[in-house]
This record gives C-alpha cells, sequence and structure tokens, in this order.
C-alpha cells in the first residue's frame, strides 16, 4: 500500500494465459490491483486510461514486440516502472529493451520471490523519484516567493 492507503496497481502483458492468470494470483495475494493485457494494443490501451506502477511485459506478443510497446508506454506513462520478461533471451534483446527505457530485464522463468522484490524496489525507486520531484518543485516555489518578498522578481 501506498502512503495514501490505495493498494499499487500492476499490469501483467503476456499472450500466455497461464503465466497471466498465474501471476495476477501471486500478486493479488500480495495486495496489489493486477490487470491483464493480451496483446500489445490491449496493454497500450489500458495505459492511456489507467496509471500503473508496474508493467510486466513480455517482450514477444502476437501483435507487436515488447520493446515497441516500451517506446510508447515511455511517452505517455514515463513514470510507471516496466519489467520487461522472456522466454527468448539474447543480448541484443536486452540491450534494446535497457535501451527502450526497460527499467528491469528478467529471463522466464524467473523466481517468483526475486520477481516479488524487484517489483518492490521498483515501486520504491518511483516513489523516492515522486519525492524528489515535489520537493523541488516546493524549494523553487519558497525561493520564488523570498524573491518576490524582497522586490526581486527575476
Amino acid at each position: 500500500m501506498n502512503k495514501l492507503g490505495n493498494a499499487y496497481k500492476i499490469l501483467v502483458v503476456d499472450d500466455d494465459e497461464n503465466i497471466r492468470n498465474t501471476m495476477k494470483t501471486i500478486l493479488s495475494d500480495k495486495g496489489y490491483i493486477v490487470d491483464l493485457a493480451v496483446n500489445g494494443k490491449e496493454a497500450i490501451r489500458k495505459t492511456d486510461s489507467t496509471a500503473y506502477n508496474v508493467v510486466l511485459l513480455d517482450i514477444r506478443l502476437p501483435d507487436m514486440e515488447g520493446v515497441e510497446i516500451l517506446k510508447k508506454m515511455h511517452d505517455t506513462v514515463p513514470k510507471t516502472r516496466k519489467i520487461m520478461l522472456t522466454g527468448y533471451p539474447t543480448q541484443q534483446n536486452a540491450i534494446t529493451a535497457l535501451n527502450n527505457k526497460a527499467d528491469v530485464y528478467f529471463v522466464k522463468p524467473v523466481a517468483v520471490d526475486v520477481l516479488l522484490d524487484k517489483i518492490q524496489e521498483q515501486i520504491k525507486l518511483q516513489e523516492d523519484e515522486t519525492k524528489f520531484g515535489e520537493e523541488k518543485i516546493a524549494e523553487f516555489i519558497k525561493t520564488k516567493v523570498k524573491m518576490l518578498q524582497k522586490g526581486n522578481p527575476s
């Protein structure tokens, strides 16, 4: 749960129904709100309408490669943490995924405890980034107010 008492939201994008359902069960049992997408088009549609903390994204989907989805998500939901999963690991896949703003790259099958730890780590990083941004804005506003009070509007 985050500081507002809301459960964190995770989108699982995988064309394998067993993987999707297993991930939903595991993550739901840990208190996450879990949504599922069977392909890239559905994933993009869902991220356009819902703010997710984390997206678990298969690198190979029937309608597009996970890297294409990463590019689109980086433009529309840059703060969402993106964890790539693949059953087809290659060095080029890993490099391409990470160059396109994947936060984590895992080879399937991944141990559940390792994945859960990494999800928690990514959520913590997301919260730290948000807090840092809010602190910087507050600092900027305080500085501007002081300058205006002293008669120095620049």
